[in-house]
């Protein structure tokens, strides 16, 4: 791809370097604010720089927040007593669509997998026993991609909360193995989390 200007394949180049985003997309996107006033333009840029430098992660659930607690776990019309265990903030989101779950969340942050090297100790599991272990938790839902490697981290927690009084949940297999669930429709995602299952670990 040939620029008559060193400026606009800069541009390109930084859009292109997003996922989802290949350069002939982002030379319409490039082309596209070109045309619109520098105020939009300054107004797009200031917006990226503000969530970039001010976003947070919240110190409760992991999820993205704009305040050190994030506004799902400080919402008091939410059911504490469940937490809804998810891989990423892609999957809690695309729970959140679906309109069914009211209780709280926890992010790990991912899945255990030996062979890209991810450990328990990568993720947010020990967050998640301190949560437990104060005590107002009820319920676990294992709201996790039904892959090999996302059943493994479902053992692994089971297996870490093992004689506590607290109910262990799966989603149910509306969603295919092998399937992620940032994919999966409102519908099917939403049905999985209200005919959840208890989860057996042996």
């Amino acid at each position: 791809m040939n620029f008559s200007s060193k400026l606009i394949e800069e541009a390109v180049e930084a859009f292109a370097s997003l996922p989802g985003i290949g350069k002939k997309t982002a030379l319409r996107l490039v082309l596209h604010l070109i045309k619109q006033d520098v105020d939009k333009s300054e107004d797009f840029a200031n917006a990226i720089l503000n969530m970039r430098k001010n976003i947070k992660t919240c110190q409760q659930c992991h999820n993205i927040s704009d305040n050190e607690v994030c506004s799902i776990c400080t919402n008091k019309h939410r059911d504490s007593s469940v937490i809804c265990v998810v891989e990423n903030i892609r999957d809690l989101m695309a729970i959140e669509d679906t309109g069914q779950f009211r209780g709280l969340y926890h992010v790990l942050g991912g899945v255990i997998s030996p062979i890209e090297g991810v450990s328990p100790f990568d993720l947010t599991i020990d967050g998640l026993l301190e949560r437990i272990e104060k005590g107002e938790a009820k319920e676990i839902i294992m709201a996790i991609s039904p892959t090999i490697e996302g059943d493994t981290t479902i053992f692994y927690i089971s297996k870490q909360l093992k004689g506590k009084d607290i109910k262990i949940s799966t989603i149910a297999r509306g969603v295919s193995f092998g399937g992620e669930l940032e994919y999966a429709d409102e519908l099917t995602l939403g049905r999985s989390i209200l005919t959840r299952t208890t989860y057996q670990s042996e």
